[in-house]
């Protein structure tokens, strides 16, 4: 597949047609990719990313006020935080396969970083913001309902998934243990794993660019191996 139908591709994806496609394809570049290829001035999604981000917060933080009537600001803070943390995002990405999309140079490529938490949710949010200078506010917003918006008792369920899963150990008077089996990657970009046992057994394995965000993905894929996705 080559660059323009990928862009395609993903556009059908996402249910929104770009006017102007080069945004969208700036919302997908990594710096390697333009160093490598010489694009012009280089831009890559970093501006964007800045941009898609003040767009998904204002988003979120709108969508928290008008449903949660009465609901204290800490509480929204802290709801709206595991919307939009990186493991989170980078799941909501993962569900429509933007990771296959993102232009890449070669080193990256080879190093993993196609699959890596804290690039797929930064191009995510790139992506936000080149929906957001093509169509507007209105059309960002229908974008981060329909990939962020929804499941929203699963994303709860991520964010608390550590607190979670040490309450329901405990009860049952089970051993909790992490422990990191994998690192990948650069030192300024490492993708860590971490796999969660419960009295000695392995239960889940989960993955992030930190220990911290591996340990809550796999206390996260623990609880659905469990049972507790309800």
């Amino acid at each position: 597949m080559n660059e323009t139908e990928s862009l395609k591709a993903l556009e059908e994806k996402i249910g929104y047609v770009f006017s102007d496609r080069e945004l969208l394809r700036r919302a997908l570049t990594h710096s390697s990719y333009a160093n490598e290829l010489q694009i012009g001035n280089k831009e890559d999604y970093e501006r964007y990313e800045f941009l898609g981000d003040a767009v998904l917060e204002l988003a979120v933080s709108d969508f928290l006020f008008k449903k949660n009537k009465g609901m204290k600001e800490g509480e929204m803070t802290k709801i709206r935080a595991s919307y939009v943390c990186e493991p989170t995002l980078a799941i909501c990405a993962r569900s429509f396969g933007l990771q296959e999309h993102i232009l890449l140079g070669k080193g990256e490529e080879t190093q993993g970083s196609r699959n890596r938490d804290s690039i797929i949710s930064d191009v995510f949010e790139a992506v936000i913001g080149a929906i957001y200078l093509d169509g507007g506010l209105s059309h960002a917003k229908q974008f981060i309902k329909s990939f962020v918006l929804k499941d929203i008792d699963k994303k709860r369920l991520f964010f608390d998934s550590k607190t979670q899963l040490q309450t329901l150990t405990q009860r049952a008077g089970q051993e909790l243990k992490y422990e990191v089996v994998g690192e990948e990657g650069p030192d300024h970009d490492k993708s860590y794993t971490v796999e969660v046992a419960i009295d000695g057994k392995p239960i889940a394995r989960g993955k992030g660019s930190s220990k911290k965000h591996a340990q809550q993905s796999a206390a996260y894929e623990a609880l659905l191996a469990l049972g507790n996705n309800s």
